[in-house]
């Protein structure tokens, strides 16, 4: 999408703990009255929603991260209990310009779009190790109890797999933030493996 075809107001959606990125792909599951309402308002337009982080486990009423990531919804179901299960794709990131007033209970934004203007290129994140990769991921999902396919890792182009791995893994939310935030690709996949280094050595030392 261009710049011309991204929307100029955006309802958000703050969720803790959960990560889009230009790319990636996120299932969510909708039940909230005022997230129905979202859903609904965003299928009659451009099909975009904006995920974004609170500063606090509770997303009611309280400041946001300033950054946030657009997805479109690629698809939609309903539930025979009212709820939505739809799918977003990550478009572009977003700064908050300005937030404007609520409609039908959720919160809606006028992004900025421009201090992200790569994020609508196709690009990969070329000369990552990919044995210091394994190497750090077999052992965090060890220490996190997490299972992997390793034939579709080894299989995944570098910067479809620091996107997917980046969204999965089960970081804090400032972690999560700081990968959201990261400058190019390059930089968040230097960035995620510092993070497993980290989780991995802080683990291990706490068992000694």
């Amino acid at each position: 999408m261009e710049y011309d075809e991204l929307p100029d107001i955006l309802p958000i959606f703050p969720l803790s703990g959960v990560l889009l990125l230009p790319g990636g792909r996120l299932p969510l599951n909708i039940f909230e009255p005022r997230y129905l309402s979202m859903t609904d308002g965003a299928l009659s337009g451009q099909r975009m929603i904006g995920m974004i982080q609170p500063r606090t486990a509770d997303e009611d009423g309280l400041a946001l991260y300033q950054t946030g990531c657009a997805g479109r919804i690629t698809h939609f179901e309903e539930t025979g209990d009212g709820r939505y299960l739809i799918t977003l794709k990550g478009i572009a990131r977003f700064r908050i310009a300005e937030e404007l007033p609520q409609q039908a209970g959720y919160r809606r934004v006028r992004p900025d779009w421009k201090p992200y203007p790569k994020d609508r290129e196709t690009a990969d994140c070329l000369g990552i190790d990919r044995t210091r990769l394994h190497t750090l991921l077999a052992s965090y999902f060890a220490l996190e109890g997490l299972s992997c396919n390793w034939e579709t890792v080894e299989d995944t182009p570098d910067n479809n797999l620091i996107t997917c791995l980046s969204m999965v893994c089960p970081f804090d939310a400032r972690e999560k933030q700081a990968l959201l935030e990261a400058g190019c690709c390059k930089e968040r996949a230097g960035l995620f493996m510092a993070m497993l280094e980290m989780a991995v050595s802080g683990r291990c030392d706490g068992r000694h």
